[in-house]
């Protein structure tokens, strides 16, 4: 079967204006009212060679969104940001593909930060979801296409509960929920894409070390003694840290184990 296709000006595009202050992360910039994915979307571009690095493709509500280990994305339609971004990060390994999670896991914390503050309960649970406190208001998605040992293509999904005020899940939260606000997506939307590119940029330059260190900084539970998971046991562990390949390590007792995003769930 051939990918769905759409052209650059397809007809489904709302009128939104969204004017990041970028170089080039969502420059070229489709904003749908509704679509089954918008990493969907984002690859139907690819394919078809009309996607330039950064562009961005943002929707209404997603009737197929997709989350890590295979969830789906709870949204009411019109109130939260779902997107996703291209990127052509040929300048990383296949096995780097973890500093790009922890890259664009930085720009989505530093941009709850604009509207929340450098508030100590806003972490970044392992490895890339947006949390304050014990509750969620954010999730990614990467999907990486490999060329050889490089990364050809990256596609950024994110979803983002910014004005929703009921959810099914009672772990569940948004930016509207924890200020009293209600706020215009265009401009988060804007302010977004640019802490996402600020971040970028910066691991495009080998600041690796500095980008590592944030992370850590932000980590949920980061050295912290909690419960978890593992194979269905519950255990008492510590998080010591994430290794180059996103594995999570974990001191448990005397022994110091690390795990991969099927093997192991906070508790």
């Amino acid at each position: 079967m051939q990918p769905k296709v759409y052209e650059v000006n397809d007809t489904r595009k709302k009128a939104v204006v969204v004017t990041p202050q970028t170089l080039f992360t969502g420059q070229q910039l489709i904003w749908l009212p509704a679509c089954t994915s918008t990493n969907t979307e984002a690859q139907a571009l690819i394919v078809q060679n009309r996607a330039s690095e950064g562009c961005t493709i943002i929707t209404d509500f997603q009737t197929a969104g997709r989350g890590q280990r295979g969830n789906q994305w709870e949204a009411t339609p019109a109130e939260n940001l779902m997107l996703s971004v291209v990127w052509q990060p040929t300048f990383l390994a296949a096995a780097q593909q973890f500093l790009l999670s922890q890259a664009v896991a930085l720009g989505v914390h530093d941009w709850a930060s604009t509207l929340l503050g450098p508030d100590p309960r806003l972490k970044l649970k392992w490895p890339n979801d947006l949390y304050y406190g014990n509750q969620k208001f954010g999730g990614i998605l990467i999907e990486n296409t490999l060329s050889g040992s490089k990364i050809q293509y990256s596609i950024i999904g994110i979803g983002l509960n910014v004005n929703q005020q009921r959810f099914v899940s009672p772990t569940a939260t948004s930016i509207g929920q924890l200020t009293g606000r209600a706020y215009a997506r265009e401009a988060l939307a804007a302010r977004l894409l640019e802490c996402l590119e600020q971040r970028y940029l910066q691991l495009r330059a080998g600041q690796v070390g500095q980008l590592r260190r944030a992370y850590l900084q932000v980590l949920y539970r980061y050295q912290e003694i909690h419960l978890f998971e593992i194979e269905g046991r519950q255990v008492s562990g510590q998080i010591v840290g994430v290794e180059d390949d996103g594995r999570l390590a974990v001191a448990i007792g005397n022994e110091l184990r690390r795990f991969g995003l099927q093997e192991i769930r906070h508790v």
